[in-house]
């Protein structure tokens, strides 16, 4: 049996970058007088940098921001920027805007109902995390389920140090640990800690490169919803519809093609 399932929180947990994050950051750049706005298409390139903090501080790359702005006291900025974005977040999740994914609910709560160890590692501020936590699975279950967040680690995915600080504090064996993912980076941390990592891919990230990954779904499903399209299987097991308990237990237990 699995004897633990480690999450990311964007984008595996909820629909979050793109319902949450991007209209938390442009609401605060509109609220501070930011002379910015992302895209959908620009926040998608502001997704390889890990963290909200550091890609805020991508701002202070532009000559003309930094002038228009001011860099002297950039860090007290950033944290105050941060700050306020981290709560439009929290609002907006609060307010039902940030959908959770198909599937997250159902495995999460088996799980725990089977006695497995549930986590959370995301490099986001841990607050919005434990909101989105919350707002997935209910404030009972969360209960159950440790987070590991924000700047808790020195460097950000893909950086290993969520994983691996996870891995430590919860006395994981890696052998029996398979970490949910969404990106590259999110994998590419997994993979350094050590841990098996399925990826359940978003719109911002099913074009990345995700060799390695045990298996590659478009989410983890649900009853009644169209199938799953698995987009990657280095494991012989043939997926339903939607993921079950037993195909996680089977992305650690089989030999890998």
């Amino acid at each position: 049996m699995v004897t633990a399932l480690v999450f990311d929180c964007d984008g595996v947990l909820a629909d979050t970058e793109r319902y949450g994050h991007l209209p938390a950051f442009n609401a605060t750049f509109e609220r501070f007088g930011l002379p910015v706005r992302w895209s959908e298409q620009e926040y998608g390139e502001k997704l390889r940098i890990g963290g909200g903090k550091e890609r805020m501080a991508s701002l202070f790359d532009d000559p003309a921001f930094a002038a228009a702005v001011g860099a002297h006291d950039r860090t007290e900025k950033l944290v105050t920027w941060h700050k306020a974005k981290t709560a439009a977040f929290r609002k907006l999740v609060a307010d039902g805007r940030v959908p959770p994914r198909p599937g997250i609910d159902r495995i999460i709560v088996a799980a725990l109902a089977q006695g497995w160890t549930v986590a959370v590692a995301s490099t986001s501020a841990e607050e919005s995390v434990r909101a989105v936590l919350e707002r997935a699975i209910g404030a009972e279950n969360a209960k159950s389920v440790p987070v590991f967040a924000g700047d808790i680690v020195p460097a950000k995915k893909p950086d290993p140090a969520i994983y691996e600080l996870t891995a430590e504090r919860l006395g994981l064996d890696p052998v029996d640990t398979l970490v949910i993912e969404d990106s590259r980076n999110g994998l590419l941390a997994a993979a350094g800690a050590g841990l098996r990592c399925l990826v359940t891919v978003n719109g911002y990230t099913r074009d990345e490169d995700f060799t390695g990954a045990v298996a590659v779904v478009s989410e983890l499903g649900e009853p009644g919803r169209p199938p799953i399209e698995v987009l990657a299987n280095r494991t012989t097991v043939r997926f339903g519809d939607f993921l079950t308990l037993d195909d996680l237990s089977a992305c650690l237990r089989e030999e890998l093609r």
